[in-house]
């Protein structure tokens, strides 16, 4: 992996937020879906079954619901946002690793966070989280202009505001195919993924969790 071979002084980790630095499966993506599902109900006049319809297939398709709702309806993406990412019980929804913040401590380096969920979201779970002091930055679908990951624009805007060369950076992510447009940008890739699955070419590295990260480097950067 390319960044190993780099003084730890100039790496730079870029994270994905939702299933990278914390697992939003149990409960906060069920609410979100549930949330999404009440938008888009309410806003087409579609029964349950068409607003889950809606939702996969544009997920499938362009990364995000709202990617496709603002292409096939023009839909007003801060409007949405607003009403699909409530959690007044956020804290209590969260599930996650205390190590984290030990592993974020020890990996060294500059680190971003790039979400496609939105700022005040985000924000708020770093803060949940304790994990805002970590990093330098914080990138949200508005910073990319509603053109979320795996889109290059948004990576594009990322490293132009931060004057970052990609050979230096790497993306931490769950999702493939955001993995691969870093990739095709010239950054070093960690997929946070089940051990049982298999590694894409693309793909530098594969760890089940963020808190294995820095045994791994160490590791890569001695071989």
């Amino acid at each position: 992996m390319r960044i190993t071979r780099l003084p730890p002084s100039r790496r730079v980790w870029i994270f994905d937020l939702d299933n990278t630095l914390h697992d939003a499966r149990p409960h906060i993506f069920p609410s979100m879906h549930l949330q999404i599902g009440e938008f888009i109900k309410r806003t087409f006049g579609v029964d349950d079954a068409g607003a889950d319809a809606m939702r996969r297939v544009f997920w499938s398709r362009y990364g995000t619901t709202l990617k496709g709702l603002m292409r096939h309806y023009g839909t007003d993406p801060r409007k949405f946002l607003r009403e699909t990412h409530r959690f007044p019980e956020l804290a209590d929804m969260l599930v996650h690793e205390n190590a984290v913040r030990h592993s974020l401590a020890r990996l060294g380096g500059k680190k971003l966070v790039f979400s496609n969920a939105p700022r005040h979201y985000v924000e708020e779970v770093l803060r949940a989280l304790g994990l805002e002091r970590f990093f330098a930055a914080v990138y949200t679908i508005e910073s990319t202009r509603f053109r979320p990951k795996p889109a290059f624009q948004g990576f594009r805007v990322l490293l132009r505001n931060h004057d970052l060369d990609p050979h230096r950076c790497a993306l931490v992510d769950d999702v493939l195919e955001n993995l691969r447009t870093a990739k095709r940008l010239g950054m070093s890739t960690v997929w946070v993924a089940p051990g049982s699955l298999k590694r894409p070419s693309y793909v530098d590295l594969r760890v089940f969790s963020v808190t294995e990260l820095p045994r791994f480097v160490f590791r890569h950067a001695h071989e």
